[in-house]
């Protein structure tokens, strides 16, 4: 067989399987789709969507680019993430990166590579955000694992900043994100347990309604932080006030 050959050969095995276990099964497909996942993942051919979540034809929702990016700029995932969102109906979204991953180890050089280094931009942004744990990593391999899952980690928050996933999260039945690593020598894949506090962390900022209750909180602590760091000088100014109050009740008891 050369070519496609053994894909069509594959294709028909594969119908007569799922034909055999459940004569009506593509009648079903047919009728239309009510995925309860959105898969964003990696393009690496050793991450297939379904076969590592164990998912079957109409349950999950895929988009896969290279290196899992959620990118405010990318129409083609802005366009699965709203039409899985607000027409589909997703429950949950996950952001599944893999260790081994060349887009982020391309991104942890300093090569060029082409048409690819403008994407690669936005992983080396990651970079800079965590480059103090980055660089403290002196081995090379656990660096790049863990660029890897800090990678997923930002995606999944750049997920929560968009206006999609913001409007939904105030409807009755918002969707959970996920940020998960898929271990290509192991097949296991590794839950980072990103999503909570994503809600009050982002919304007053990235929020399409008002919430102040955040802010005020942040610049509570500001003002605390600024009032310990003047306490020495607050000390000096009460003392000249107390020495100024003193004064001035001289001078009443003068002029009674």
């Amino acid at each position: 067989m050369k070519g496609i050959e053994p894909i069509l050969e594959n294709n028909r095995k594969w119908v007569d399987k799922q034909r055999a276990a459940d004569p009506q099964f593509f009648e079903r497909l047919a009728d239309g789709q009510k995925p309860r996942y959105l898969f964003i993942g990696c393009s690496d051919s050793r991450v297939p969507a379904s076969a590592i979540t164990g998912t079957g034809p109409g349950e999950m929702f895929v988009h896969r680019n290279i290196a899992n990016m959620v990118i405010n700029t990318d129409f083609n995932l802005l366009s699965v993430l709203q039409y899985a969102v607000e027409v589909l109906g997703v429950q949950d979204i996950m952001v599944v990166g893999h260790y081994g991953c060349g887009g982020v180890a391309a991104a942890a050089t300093n090569k060029q590579y082409g048409l690819i280094d403008g994407w690669l931009t936005n992983i080396r942004d990651v970079i800079r955000v965590h480059e103090t744990e980055f660089l403290r990593i002196k081995d090379e391999e656990q660096r790049l694992r863990r660029l890897v899952e800090l990678n997923v980690i930002e995606q999944v928050r750049n997920l929560a900043k968009t206006s999609i996933i913001q409007n939904a999260w105030k409807t009755a039945n918002p969707p959970r994100l996920h940020g998960l690593v898929y271990d290509i020598k192991e097949g296991l894949l590794k839950d980072l347990e990103v999503e909570g506090g994503l809600v009050g962390e982002l919304d007053h900022i990235y929020g399409t309604k008002s919430n102040n209750a955040h802010a005020e909180k942040v610049v509570e602590e500001q003002v605390g932080e600024d009032v310990i760091e003047k306490l020495p000088s607050l000390q000096i100014d009460q003392e000249e006030s107390k020495n100024h109050k003193k004064s001035e009740e001289k001078k009443l008891h003068k002029v009674s």
